[in-house]
């Protein structure tokens, strides 16, 4: 029993001493966790400062309009009415110029019009008499509520959803007062220079400390898109042209992994860009002259339009990398036939595409003639080889000595095997699509047909796709076709981009 008695003591003084320990490393590990938070708030606030600024922007536009309630003397003068100065500071402070703008003219307008209609309903309402005066007031409410309503949702006019909102929620505040308290004329007038109190103060902050205005914005994101097309370009084909034995080969299961790739990622930020830039622009014609934007009427509908054209470039490289990440692979010898070509067109495209969003960040336009004739060369170049060599790879495929030794080109060879005529490759290849349709047939029939009874149209299959077994030469094809595509959306791309120089009278640049 002693020893009993001895263990169990002896077990109690070891484990008792554990309880404390284990409470104090939790007191740790949130004590981590909050220094693990406070630090990513810090790094978000030094990744983005502008954000930080027009938080402090925003802030201090509101304490000014609160300072007119928390003193006397301002309070004494403006009443309780003044409130709605810090509403409409609150609604209308935006984080660049041309969107505080427009949202104060579409409040201010709104409520005009809705106070011009309120006093003009109300006093119908009160010559009705006290018994018709609730059903017309009611009846104005549905109507006004239905209209602005149903205008808001115009193409159009979703630009303008804002106002509707400020128009209808003025025109019921307006109303119900006159028909409780009698005096719609004051309340319209309260109201009114609050309003502009509100907005004269948050347009006075944004402009004078750290201005952000729309229009340099919409620029910068512009030129960024151009060069970040020129560059997805050309790692896309860099990244085809590396040899297969020396680097990892690209896999099905890689496809999954194409989100992650810096160059798709690039792509699809710019397609993603579009909606961004509109509302960009519309902010940006608010805005008055500033800057390098010096004269009136500035094209920022162009840059929209000319984001578009650059849009469709970005959709060409999402295509070609797309081929690459393809469940069926061009093997690495067919690369090397065309690689010369490929790169070469392709360096000139990224390159043109470059230059062109240079000269819109320096308001300049350079001549691109020689430039654009040395594209289309090396376009031409390239479609003028893969017609003449396409028929021998069709037939040769990866078994043939040109891809065992790429450095001969296809004017030094002389193909030894027997080449069929034009009759013979229609023929076999309508006996290929033939044999495909009954193999569908049989794959889709119910009930399923027995297998045996297409054996011999297998075994005529088997030695047609050994013949036409061309299918990474179409996806060599589609890639060069995908290709092709984008230098001629280029040329739609130079177009535009000279329409927006003529536009914004950039400086001509003789440096080219």
């Amino acid at each position: 029993m002693n020893r009993k008695i001895e263990s169990i003591e002896i077990n109690i003084s070891t484990c008792a001493p554990t309880k404390p320990e284990l409470h104090v490393t939790g007191k740790k590990s949130e004590t981590n966790k909050a220094l693990l938070q406070i630090q990513s708030v810090w790094d978000f606030c030094k990744e983005d400062t502008g954000n930080v600024i027009f938080a402090l922007k925003a802030g201090l536009a509101v304490l000014l309009v609160s300072l007119l309630i928390l003193f006397e003397a301002p309070y004494q003068v403006f009443g309780p009415n003044i409130v709605w100065a810090i509403l409409t500071a609150v609604l209308v402070f935006e984080d660049n110029v041309g969107a505080t703008l427009n949202r104060g003219f579409n409040r201010a307008l709104a409520t005009l019009v809705a106070v011009i209609l309120a006093i003009a309903v109300a006093q119908r309402a009160l010559s009705s008499g006290h018994v018709a005066e609730p059903f017309i007031i009611g009846l104005s409410i549905f109507m006004i509520a239905v209209i602005t309503s149903y205008m808001k949702t115009w193409s159009r006019l979703v630009q303008y959803e804002y106002g509707f909102r400020v128009a209808l929620l003025t025109y019921c505040l307006i109303i119900v007062s006159d028909y409780r308290l009698g005096n719609p004329i004051r309340t319209m007038i309260d109201r009114l220079y609050s309003i502009a109190i509100g907005g004269i103060i948050s347009v006075l902050v944004n402009v004078s400390i750290f201005p952000k205005w729309a229009g340099d914005k919409l620029h910068e994101e512009l030129v960024k898109n151009f060069h970040s097309v020129a560059d997805s370009l050309e790692d896309c084909v860099k990244k085809c042209l590396e040899d297969a034995s020396e680097k990892s080969k690209i896999t099905t299961a890689s496809i999954d992994e194409l989100p992650d790739e810096p160059t798709y990622k690039r792509c699809q930020n710019i397609l993603n860009s579009g909606s961004k830039l509109e509302t960009l622009a519309k902010s940006a014609k608010w805005e008055p002259p500033h800057g390098r934007f010096m004269h009136f009427s500035y094209p920022w509908s162009q840059y929209v339009k000319v984001a578009a054209v650059l849009r469709h470039c970005a959709y060409e490289v999402m295509t070609l990398q797309s081929i690459i990440h393809a469940k069926i692979q061009i093997p690495y010898k067919l690369w090397v036939v065309f690689q010369s070509e490929i790169q070469e067109a392709s360096n000139q495209a990224a390159e043109l595409v470059r230059i062109l969003g240079t000269d819109i960040s320096c308001m300049k336009w350079s001549p691109k003639n020689s430039l654009i004739k040395r594209l289309h060369r090396s376009t031409k170049r390239l479609q003028r080889s893969m017609y003449l060599q396409y028929y021998d790879l069709l037939t040769s495929i990866v078994e043939s000595p040109i891809l065992d030794n790429p450095s001969k080109s296809f004017a030094d060879f002389s193909p030894s095997y027997p080449v069929p005529d034009q009759r013979e490759l229609a023929e076999q290849l309508e006996r290929y699509h033939e044999i495909r349709r009954k193999q569908l047939k049989r794959l889709y029939s119910w009930p399923s047909r027995e297998v045996d009874a297409f054996e011999e149209d297998g075994e005529k299959s088997i030695k047609i796709v050994d013949s036409l077994d061309s299918t990474a030469i179409l996806s060599l094809a589609n890639f060069t076709s995908s290709l092709v595509e984008f230098v001629a959306r280029v040329d739609h791309l130079i177009e535009a981009v000279h329409k927006l120089s003529t536009m914004a009278k950039f400086k001509p640049d003789d440096g080219l």
